[in-house]
């Protein structure tokens, strides 16, 4: 029973990796049209290029600031 345990413990690893980057991309998007529209309503017009920019970069952040409180100990 070991291997099959193993085996189900790599296919539920990669269904949670295809998960996690379908849901890291789809904020992208998302953050894509929020930083859009914010420009907008500031009045700026920037290049398509630094929109993706400050969105990558936002998204990047609240993915690493989501996961960074998972690995906290009882000590601390």
């Amino acid at each position: 029973m070991g291997l099959v345990d193993s085996v189900g413990a790599l296919a539920a690893s990669i269904i949670a990796a295809i998960i996690f980057l379908v849901f890291a991309i789809l904020s992208l998007f998302v953050t894509v049209f929020i930083v859009d529209a914010a420009a907008n309503i500031a009045g700026l017009s920037p290049d398509d290029g630094f929109v993706v920019l400050g969105a990558a970069i936002i998204a990047g952040a609240a993915i690493a600031a989501g996961g960074s409180g998972l690995t906290l100990t009882e000590g601390q």
